[in-house]
């Protein structure tokens, strides 16, 4: 078994269900920080700041420092950021998406777009929809943080981003360039936050189609934990394999 000098960590599921850490996470993370593990937590979560997300850590006995969270709405940001170095942006999302590209030299605007932009968004509307089409249709760049089409919620499986993004795709005719999990563009963005290259990287999570995938498109080695979306039964209809699976975080050991 490798020595690995860096892992990337998903969130639900993997670390936490819902507002409840899973028991064995915050003896991983533990883990990591004894043996000077260096580590990121990697989320499709558009509608979150890091500090947020870290917060919610913490609160859960999961040490998290804000700089330690990358997600898919700062993937989205970087990629924009790369493509025009100060676009205009229409954005349908939240305070999480708003802030990362703010944060990346963005300007907000309602049309004339270069980039129009999709994260989660829980008010959105008929014009919001309306003005993304236009200025898709105008020429503006389709970006979307992911492709999650349903969310698993204490009341059941509600929207995803995916599904916001879809009715875009459907009105315009034209696909998005997709960021966050399985997209391997957010594991190389986040490499680069973590400081080691994809050799020396660990993926781990809980669902073999976002974050497994992820790391098998990035050419990064992948753990996956059964305490989430994918059973070890369901891997027996994949091709592609984790290079490594357990029961529960505890059972992994870092030697």
């Amino acid at each position: 078994m490798k020595k690995y000098k860096g892992l990337l960590i998903d969130l639900d599921g993997t670390m936490y269900r819902g507002n409840e850490a899973i028991k064995e996470a915050p003896f991983f993370v533990e883990e990591c920080r004894k043996q000077g593990i260096p580590y990121v937590f990697l989320t499709n979560n558009s509608s979150r700041q890091p500090l947020q997300v870290a917060d919610k850590l913490n609160g859960m006995g999961i040490h998290a420092l804000p700089e330690q969270v990358y997600t898919s709405s700062m993937a989205a940001a970087a990629y924009i950021q790369r493509t025009f170095p100060e676009p205009d942006v229409f954005m349908i999302g939240e305070e999480g998406l708003e802030s990362a590209l703010l944060a990346g030299g963005a300007t907000l605007t309602e049309e004339n777009a270069d980039v129009v932009v999709v994260g989660i968004d829980r008010e959105l509307s008929y014009d919001k929809l309306r003005k993304a089409a236009l200025n898709i249709q105008n020429g503006a760049v389709f970006v979307s943080t992911n492709k999650d089409r349903a969310i698993p919620t204490e009341e059941g499986m509600l929207p995803g981003n995916g599904a916001i993004t879809e009715a875009i795709a459907l009105t315009t005719g034209i696909s998005p360039v997709y960021v966050g999990k399985p997209e391997a563009l957010i594991v190389e963005e986040a490499l680069e936050v973590l400081g080691v290259s994809k050799e020396e990287a660990l993926l781990v999570g809980d669902n073999y189609e976002t974050d497994i995938s992820a790391g098998i498109h990035a050419g990064v080695d992948t753990l996956m934990v059964e305490t989430g979306a994918t059973s070890f039964e369901d891997l027996n209809e994949v091709a592609s394999q984790p290079t490594y699976k357990v029961k529960k975080l505890d059972e992994w050991t870092f030697s």
